[in-house]
C-alpha cells in the first residue's frame, strides 16, 4: 500500500509524524488514549468518543478485521484515529472488512506509524490536549475546547422501539433509555434480560417519558462535559424521583448533578477495558470497561441521601452511587462491557429487580 506522510499537530507545540491510513482528511479534536488490547471496532463506533482523536496504546490494531455485529452506533463519531501498526490482512471468521476499508468508508482521518507511547506520555503530562490531523506540520489546531453541544450531534432525533424476543407470555418490563450517546450494547443487554426498550432523545421531558409508561428509566453514556447539560438537571431530577432510574457514565454524572453534587475533569481520563473497581458493599474488586474524562466529586455527594457504592481502585474516584431510600442508582463504568470483561453485568440485573420486585411503575 502506497503511504503518504501525515502529521498530528498538538496545541502543546508537539508535532508527531505518521502515515495516512486511507485518504488524507484533515480534522481537529481532543486527544485521548485507550488502553484496551481488543475492541477497536466498539471503541470507534462508541458515540462517547465524538469530537475526540483516539490513540490506541496497544501496538497492533486491526488484526481481526471489522464485522457486522459489534457496532455500538450506526456509524463512528470520533474525530480521528491514531495507531502504531495497522493490520492489512485480518484473520477472523466473522470479519467482513479491514480496518483500513472502514476508515475509508466513514472518512475517518487516521495515522499509523505514530509513536503512540510518546503521544500517551504527552497526554498524561498535559491532561487536556487538542490536536489536528493534517498534511501540513505548520497547520495548528484552532479549536481547543470541548463542544458544549456535542450530545445533540449523537442523540437520536425521535424514539426507537425495541421488543424483546422472549416468547413467554408474561408481562414484559419496559425501560426507557434517554440517549445522550448510547451504545447499542446497552439496549441489547436490557433486551437479553427480557425488557422492552424505548430509546428517546436526550432532551425528552418528564411528561413525554411518563406518557411512555415505563417501569424504569436509564440515562446513557455520551460525550462531552456533563456541566454543559446542567440546563437539563431539573428534568432529570424529576424523572429520577418518579421512576426507578439508572445512569451509566455520563448518565451517572448527570444524575449526580441533578441531585446537588458536582463533577470535575480527570487529569487524563479512564479509557480501556482493565480498570479495577471496588464494590464497597461486598468488598469485591471487578475489572471494568471505562470511557470517561469526568467524574463525580466525592466530597460533593450528599451522604444523608446517598452512599458511594463503588470506587476506582487506582485513584479512589467515585464509580457508583446509590440512593438510600429510592430505587435510584448510577455507575461510572460500563456494565454492558463492549469491549471489556463482563464482571459487572449484574448491575443491569440489580436495576431491573428494583421495579420487578416492587410490581409498580412509579415511586414517591
Amino acid at each position: 500500500m502506497q503511504q503518504s506522510k501525515g502529521y498530528l499537530v498538538l496545541n502543546t507545540g508537539d508535532i508527531l509524524e505518521g502515515n495516512w491510513l486511507g485518504t488524507p482528511n484533515k480534522m481537529e479534536g481532543e486527544l485521548v488514549f485507550n488502553t484496551a488490547m481488543t475492541g477497536y471496532q466498539e471503541v470507534m463506533t462508541d458515540p462517547s468518543y465524538a469530537g475526540q482523536i483516539v490513540t490506541m496504546t496497544y501496538p497492533l490494531i486491526g488484526n481481526y478485521g471489522w464485522n457486522e455485529i459489534d457496532y455500538e452506533s450506526v456509524k463512528p463519531s470520533l474525530a480521528g484515529f491514531i495507531v502504531s501498526t495497522p493490520s492489512e490482512n485480518p484473520e477472523h471468521y466473522e470479519s467482513k472488512n479491514t480496518l483500513i476499508e472502514m476508515l475509508e468508508k466513514y472518512e475517518i482521518p487516521a495515522l499509523s506509524g505514530v509513536d503512540t507511547r510518546a503521544l500517551t506520555r504527552i497526554i498524561r503530562e498535559y491532561g487536556e490536549v487538542y490536536g489536528k490531523i493534517t498534511t501540513d506540520p505548520a497547520d495548528k489546531p484552532v479549536h481547543t475546547f470541548v463542544n458544549p453541544d456535542i450530545v445533540s450531534t449523537v442523540s437520536v432525533k425521535e424514539k426507537i422501539v425495541y421488543k424483546t424476543s422472549d416468547p413467554a407470555n408474561t408481562p414484559t418490563p419496559h425501560v426507557v433509555v434517554m440517549d445522550f450517546g448510547y451504545k447499542h450494547s446497552i439496549a441489547h443487554s436490557l433486551l437479553d434480560l427480557g425488557c422492552d426498550v424505548t430509546v428517546v432523545p436526550y432532551n425528552t421531558s418528564y411528561l413525554e417519558i411518563q406518557a411512555l409508561n415505563p417501569d424504569g428509566v436509564l440515562l446513557s453514556n455520551g460525550p462531552g462535559d456533563p456541566k454543559a447539560l446542567a440546563g437539563h438537571s431539573e428534568n432529570i431530577k424529576h424523572i429520577s424521583e418518579n421512576f426507578p432510574t439508572m445512569g451509566i457514565c455520563l448518565g451517572h454524572q448527570l444524575i449526580a448533578l441533578a441531585h446537588g453534587a458536582t463533577t470535575k475533569r480527570l487529569p487524563y481520563g479512564h479509557r480501556g477495558s482493565n480498570h479495577p473497581v471496588k464494590d464497597l458493599q461486598t468488598g469485591k474488586v471487578m475489572i471494568t470497561s471505562q470511557n470517561h474524562g469526568y467524574v463525580v466529586d466525592y466530597d460533593s455527594v450528599n451522604m444523608k441521601n446517598w452512599y458511594v457504592s463503588h470506587v476506582n481502585v487506582n485513584d479512589k474516584s467515585v464509580e457508583g452511587l446509590k440512593h438510600k431510600t429510592k430505587p435510584l442508582m448510577s455507575v461510572q463504568f460500563h456494565p454492558e462491557a463492549h469491549p471489556g470483561p463482563i464482571d459487572t453485568h449484574q448491575i443491569f440485573v440489580d436495576f431491573i429487580q428494583q421495579f420487578i420486585t416492587k410490581g409498580e411503575k412509579q415511586h414517591a
